[in-house]
């Protein structure tokens, strides 16, 4: 008997059909993929199984028994637990107390926690997920990859039956996943199933049995993973054929845009870097490396000591660090962010205010905005980028998260940069999506923009990259070129060794 049956599953919202007659069954002890575009579904029909939101219509069995619950707390009491893609982490609080946040009961006595105990036992689901950091640190002070791996210790803690896993591996390094594909085997091995979304088609073939599709809301079909291929997964998600997962073209490099000397501050060790106009130069490295921190420092987010010229949008040359992003943007430097809810988006505003946000002054006259102009502009980036909205002035907040990653764009593309800095561009973004991105990148290079790709996901970087700089504690200890860059050399670097 299957651990959980849902049937004929509907669920509309104000104006759309959100799943439409969806079919999922999972065995026990099985690992079983949820593929599909960003807004196909997944996320909607998950959150019904955790009573997040309640269903229109169809039946779903659990365990045997009907189910019906009213919040993820009653779920979580019949075993069923969910790692959401969006943290649900409390930042001012210590690891330990996020970890049992709402389950404190067994750490207490006469009304009061016994701190030492509920930290010893967090130490626990630490080591469990390789995370080797001191359980009483405030959640604020970790990296997104760091965060991921408390947001799974969490999940641990449960005793879950049946563990919904979305997105889990997206921040995480090759070394990490290897650990959370570990205590996965481990937890199906003991009878525990899990549900599996995951954009990484690699990661479906490495950790799954079996993989259901839906497309718009509606069910398309489930395969046995040694039954099928990449290319018809793809197929299936999308309703076409996708020929080339990296269609990357390459570009004739012009001028020098950017020149970085000697980079430095607490995280980085005398970086030294380079990007053309019309090149895409990669950025690589494992969690901590310094990745991020090589692009903060470039923008202004970060203090650093050393040298920076760039190559204004007018022709002229900028030397010097700068000193917060104004002036970065100001001088053609433009950043998407490695997480673009907290740093990329006002979630609550529309997305034409987050279109419009950096370029306010542009379209002011004495103090007002031209709202005409201003809802021209955007309308054009809705086109440009086929941001599936409906309407300019839908909150941002109720967008996938591929058409808020390109409404981040288009807030960057709009300042008119010389050199755009992307700093994990596709995380948490279906394949149709990064088709779409990857063929902007090609176009903004033909344009003669210069784009610093940073990205965790190697495959993407030696299909997307002209050369890559590989990052090890701080350090650049490998520089490749499209042509010389092997997945061995890369990560011999990215331990600590040289090519």
């Amino acid at each position: 008997m299957p651990l959980l049956e849902m049937r004929a599953i509907h669920k509309s919202f104000p104006g759309a059909k959100v799943l439409k007659n969806v079919d999922f069954c999972l065995e026990k002890g099985e690992i079983h993929a949820l593929l599909g575009e960003n807004g196909a579904g997944k996320s909607t029909l998950m959150k019904i199984l955790t009573g997040i939101y309640s269903k229109d219509s169809g039946e779903i069995h659990f365990d045997g028994s009907p189910l019906s619950v009213q919040g993820p707390r009653e779920a979580e009491a019949l075993g069923i637990v969910m790692i959401h893609q969006e943290f649900n982490l409390v930042p001012q609080l210590s690891i330990a107390e996020n970890i049992f946040l709402g389950n404190e009961g067994p750490f207490t006595r006469w009304g009061t926690i016994r701190w030492s105990a509920l930290v010893e036992a967090s130490r626990r689901f630490l080591d469990q997920v390789g995370l080797s950091v001191a359980p009483t640190r405030t959640v604020d002070e970790l990296s997104v990859g760091e965060k991921q791996l408390v947001e799974v210790a969490k999940a641990l803690s449960k005793e879950a039956k049946l563990l919904i896993m979305d997105e889990p591996t997206a921040a995480l390094t090759e070394t990490e996943k290897a650990k959370l594909f570990s205590i996965m085997t481990a937890l199906a091995a003991q009878g525990v199933s899990i549900i599996f979304i995951s954009h990484r088609m690699e990661e479906l073939f490495a950790i799954c049995d079996r993989v259901t599709v839906l497309r718009d809301g509606a069910y398309i079909a489930t395969r046995a993973i040694k039954e099928t291929t990449i290319d018809e997964l793809v197929s299936l998600m999308v309703g076409r054929q996708v020929e080339d997962r990296f269609p990357k073209v390459s570009v004739e490099s012009g001028d020098m845009i950017l020149e970085v000397e000697g980079l430095q501050n607490d995280r980085l060790k005398a970086v030294n870097l380079t990007v053309r106009a019309g090149e895409v130069v990669g950025i690589g490295g494992l969690m901590g490396a310094g990745r991020t921190e090589v692009a903060r420092a470039i923008y202004g987010l970060d203090p650093a000591i050393g040298s920076l010229r760039l190559k204004t949008r007018s022709g002229g040359s900028y030397t010097g660090l700068f000193r917060h992003p104004a002036e970065a943007i100001a001088h053609g430097i433009a950043m998407v962010p490695e997480d673009r809810k907290d740093e990329g988006l006002v979630l609550g505003a529309s997305v034409k205010d987050n279109m419009a946000l950096p370029t306010l002054a542009k379209r002011a006259r004495l103090g007002v905005i031209d709202g005409a102009e201003e809802r021209s502009m955007v309308e054009g980036y809705i086109k440009t980028l086929r941001v599936k909205t409906a309407g300019m002035d839908q909150p941002v907040r109720n967008l996938s998260g591929g058409n808020q990653q390109k409404v981040v764009f288009g807030k960057c593309l709009e300042t008119k940069p010389r050199l755009l800095i992307l700093d994990e561009p596709t995380r948490g973004v279906d394949v149709g999506a990064k088709v779409e991105i990857y063929q902007l990148i090609n176009q903004l290079a033909a344009g003669g923009i210069g784009i610093l790709l940073i990205s965790s996901d190697l495959p993407e970087l030696m299909g997307m990259s002209d050369r890559i700089y590989v990052m090890y504690e701080g350090s650049i200890t490998g520089h490749f070129t499209r042509e010389t860059v092997t997945e061995e050399a890369f990560m011999r670097c990215a331990t600590g060794g040289r090519p």
